[in-house]
C-alpha cells in the first residue's frame, strides 16, 4: 500500500512537471482495495480494471520502473511507451489492463472468466470497475451472461463516492451497489474498502464462491479517493473538510501503521526505514523513466491491428 501511495504521489509530481502527458488518474486513498484483493488471490487468477490502474499494476507485481516508463512514454514501458497511463498489460502477471472506455473492461473480464471455465483451469477473473461505470449497460449484459453460465468472476465495484465529479446520490437510483446483481441472482456484499483486513476477508469468501463453480460474486468496496478524478480535476464539488475527515479517520495506510505500533509488531524506526526503502524504489523508477529513450518512430507501425 505504501509503494502505491508513494508511486502515485511521484506520478502526480511528474505530471505537474510536464514529464507525464495525457490523462492520469491517481489511486491515492484506495490502496487497501487492490492490496487486500491481491492477498486473497491465487496464482493464475486474472485482474482487469479501468483507467485508475497504476495501483492494480503494482499490486500485481509489475515493475515500478516499467510502469513509470510507460507513464512518461519511454521504450522501457510496459506498452513500449505507446499506451500511457490507461493502457498497460502484463500477461506474465495476469494483468489485462488498464482500459480507458468507462465500463468496457467488465465485458472483457467476463470473457476472461468464460475462458477460465472453458479451460477448466480453476482460475478466477477479478474485474474492477467504479461506481460510475456501474451504471453502464454492458455491465448488466455481462452480469446476465456470467450468472447464466456460472462463470468464475468476482466483480469488484470500487465505490469512491464520485463518478468523475458527480456524487453517487445524484447519479444512482440504487446506491447500494452490492445489490446491483439481485435481478440476476448474483450475491453481493458491502465491504469497508479502507480496511485491508476486511477487503482480504471478503475477497477470500468471494473468490472461493466463484472458484467452486457457483458463478459470479459482487463486492462493493466503499472507499475514497483523495485527489480529483484526474489531474485536470480541481475537485470543487466536495469540501476540503470532507477529504480531511477521510484522511484523518479512515486512511488505509495510517490504520495499518497504528495497529502495528499498538501491537508492538513494528517500531517507529522500522516503519520509517520501510518508508525510506519505498521512496528509494519510487525515486529509482522516476529516474529510469526520465532517462530511458523514447520509442523509435518506426514503433508507430508496430502492434497495430489492421
Amino acid at each position: 500500500m505504501l509503494l502505491i501511495r508513494r508511486f502515485e504521489e511521484k506520478a502526480g509530481q511528474m505530471y505537474g512537471m510536464g514529464l507525464i502527458g495525457g490523462f492520469c488518474h491517481l489511486y491515492i486513498g484506495q490502496e487497501a482495495v487492490v492490496v487486500g484483493m491481491q492477498m486473497a488471490m491465487k496464482d493464475g487468477d486474472q485482474v482487469i480494471t479501468g483507467y485508475r490502474d497504476h495501483g492494480h499494476m503494482l499490486a500485481a507485481g509489475m515493475n515500478p520502473d516499467g510502469v513509470m516508463a510507460e507513464l512518461t512514454g519511454r521504450r522501457g514501458g510496459y506498452s513500449k511507451g505507446k499506451g500511457g497511463s490507461m493502457h498497460m498489460f502484463s500477461i506474465e502477471k495476469q494483468f489485462f489492463g488498464g482500459h480507458g472506455i468507462v465500463g468496457a473492461q467488465v465485458s472483457l473480464g467476463t470473457g476472461l472468466a468464460f475462458a477460465d471455465r472453458y479451460r477448466g483451469n480453476g482460475a478466477v477473473s477479478v474485474t474492477y470497475f467504479g461506481d460510475g461505470a456501474a451504471n453502464q449497460g454492458q455491465v448488466y449484459e455481462s452480469f446476465n451472461m456470467a450468472e447464466l453460465w456460472k462463470l468464475p468472476v468476482v466483480y469488484v465495484i470500487e465505490n469512491n463516492k464520485y463518478a468523475m465529479g458527480t456524487s453517487v446520490t445524484r447519479s444512482s437510483a440504487q446506491t447500494d451497489f452490492s445489490k446491483r446483481g439481485v435481478s440476476f441472482n448474483i450475491p453481493g456484499e458491502q465491504v469497508d474498502g479502507m480496511d485491508v483486513r476486511a477487503v482480504r476477508a471478503a475477497g477470500e469468501r468471494a473468490l472461493a464462491f466463484a472458484r467452486e463453480g457457483n458463478g459470479p460474486y459482487i463486492l462493493e468496496m466503499q472507499t475514497y479517493r483523495y485527489r480529483g478524478h484526474s489531474m485536470s480535476d480541481p475537485a470543487k464539488y466536495r469540501s476540503k473538510e470532507e477529504v480531511q475527515k477521510m484522511r484523518t479517520e479512515h486512511d488505509p495506510i495510517e490504520q495499518v501503521r497504528a495497529r502495528l505500533l499498538a501491537d508492538h509488531a513494528a517500531t517507529e524506526e522500522e516503519l520509517k526505514k520501510m518508508d525510506a526503502e519505498v521512496r528509494d524504489i519510487v525515486a529509482a523508477a522516476a529516474d529510469f523513466a526520465s532517462h530511458d529513450p523514447e520509442p523509435d518512430p518506426a514503433e508507430l507501425y508496430t502492434d497495430v491491428m489492421r
